[in-house]
Formats: structure tokens, sequence, C-alpha cells
């Protein structure tokens, strides 16, 4: 599978980075509340909105993380992912503000990146560090190599933002959707 957008100077591409996103992966309940809105492969906006589906997030409130996320690395994380997932801005950040991780600042970053608020999500990123995904990242966002910049990406939203509908913007939300499955994939499988 193959999600980007393609053109002679830009490709985002998931098999490029050897990653294909799978919602069965993270067990049935999971699969089904993202099949709420286009089963993980939503483009997100790049300001967070109103959330894109009250049945997820009346799902996500009344499931157990025990449940939801058996055995994952970082259940809470996870359910953070998900509420940024379906735009759950209050909810997002309310989870990702107690996790004292790098995870739960990442998903903390990108919730003020979507505020936006981009000297709050740079100083979530600064917490977050070199996350694992980011090799994965600077190669399915077509920058080659294995460095991931998350500042020059709080930076292309803001950009982007001030031009809607433009390729700027479609580009910034597929890499957006990109980086939302590999964090969201690291968080909800079990630690190898």
């Amino acid at each position: 599978m193959t999600s980007g957008v393609r053109n002679s100077a830009y490709t985002v591409s998931m098999t490029a980075s050897g990653f294909s996103f799978r919602t069965a992966d993270y067990g049935a309940d999971v699969a089904a509340i993202l099949a709420l809105d286009g089963a993980g492969e939503r483009l997100m906006p790049l300001t967070m909105e109103r959330c894109s589906s009250d049945e997820a997030r009346n799902r996500l409130r009344t499931s157990s993380l025990s449940h939801l996320f058996a055995r994952a690395r970082a259940p809470e994380a996870a359910l953070s992912g998900l509420y940024v997932y379906f735009s759950c801005f209050e909810e997002a950040h309310t989870v990702a503000q107690d996790i004292a991780t790098a995870e739960g600042s990442y998903w903390h970053a990108i919730v003020h990146r979507q505020e936006p608020d981009a000297g709050n999500a740079a100083y979530w990123f600064r917490q977050v560090g070199a996350h694992p995904i980011f090799p994965l990242l600077a190669r399915a966002a077509g920058q080659g190599g294995v460095h991931w910049d998350p500042f020059a990406f709080i930076d292309m939203c803001e950009q982007a933002r001030q031009r809607p509908g433009s390729e700027l913007e479609a580009r910034a939300r597929t890499i957006q959707r990109i980086e939302w499955q590999l964090l969201f994939d690291y968080c909800a499988r079990p630690e190898a």
C-alpha cells in the first residue's frame, strides 16, 4: 500500500519506508473505532477542529485501556493518539500531558502544533529528543537519510495553514498522517 502525494518535486511514500499501516494489527475494537472515520487514513486538519466523530469519542471514553491495548508498549500514549486522529483536542491534550515519556511528549507536541501554538509544540518536541520513528518518517517524507526535523515540520505546517487548498497543505497533511500512523503503531504494538 502506498500513501502519498506525488509530483515532480516531492514524494511521500509509505512503502519506501518499509511500513504499511493496517488497522487489523491493533485488534478488532481499535480497527472498528478507526473505521468510524477513514480507517487510519484520514488526512487530519493542520489546525485542530471539532472532533470528527462523536461516536469514536464516546467509544474511547467508555473503553478501558486494558481492553483496547492489552499488550501495547504505551497504552496511554496510544489512546492520546486515537484522540489526536479524531481531532478531539481536549481529550488528546488531557491524556498526553499526563504521560511522562517521549511518546507522551510527542503527542503533546502534535496537539500544540495543531492548536496552533508553534512555540509550545517546539518545547514538547525538545522533550521528545530523537524518537525511534524519526528514520522511517524521514524516509517516508522523501527526505532521504535518517534525520527527521520536527521543528522544520512545525514551520512547514505554519506556512501550509496560510495557503489552504495548496499543494503545500496537501503535502503537510499527508506527512502528518504518516507521522500519526508511525507513532500510533509504535505506541500500540507490544514492545519487541
